[in-house]
């Protein structure tokens, strides 16, 4: 992977594990030469692994769109800041420029980026690995619910395979460099 889209919480959340995850996957970003694709705010975790790949000499996109100047605090010491005209072309332009998604601990803006990758993965939009960093469980109930799906019928089983999830940012980019595509089933059953 060249390129990681990292969808990521504007705020910092109530446990400090959170933020010194963030920032040790920063640093390992930044270590193993990949590009930081995400939101471009100074602010949560967003801005934490920002700083941790800047600090580390890695290069980081920030893409937001205008309407979310006056919300977010912009960063401006990025590699790089593009102004798009909408949450949609933020996405479609993160989603573009990466190689493959994490979602760090957030609110319901990083489950709605991440279920909209992990959506595409399951139709065959783009077959991208995609990374939980699921520090101190924070992800358990998520990952327990896409079980519940596949164990109700509304998913196949290997949708459950779609995902990679670790507590540790390094176990973590090497599940995703190892990553192989599920077999995934028709998911239309007609």
């Amino acid at each position: 992977m060249k390129s990681i889209c990292v969808f990521a919480g504007s705020s910092l959340g109530s446990k400090p594990a959170y933020q010194s995850k963030a920032f040790e996957l920063g640093e390992l970003i930044a270590e193993k030469g990949i590009k930081l694709i995400y939101g471009g705010s100074k602010t949560g975790l967003m801005g934490v692994i920002a700083n941790a790949v800047l600090a580390s000499g890695g290069q980081v996109v920030g893409i937001m769109p205008k309407g979310l100047f006056h919300g977010e605090n912009v960063h401006i010491g990025l590699s790089e800041f593009i102004e798009v005209e909408s949450m949609h072309q933020r996405k479609a332009m993160m989603s573009d420029l990466a190689d493959g998604y994490i979602a760090l601990p957030g609110g319901l803006g990083t489950f709605e980026e991440l279920f909209e990758v992990l959506c595409w993965a399951q139709i065959g939009i783009h077959q991208k690995p995609i990374g939980l960093l699921n520090v101190q469980g924070y992800y358990d109930p998520l990952l327990n619910l896409i079980e519940y799906s596949v164990n109700e019928g509304f998913s196949g089983h290997a949708h459950s395979y779609i995902v990679q999830s670790s507590s540790e940012p390094e176990q973590l980019l090497t599940m995703m460099n190892n990553y192989q595509i599920p077999d995934i089933e028709r998911k239309w059953n007609v």
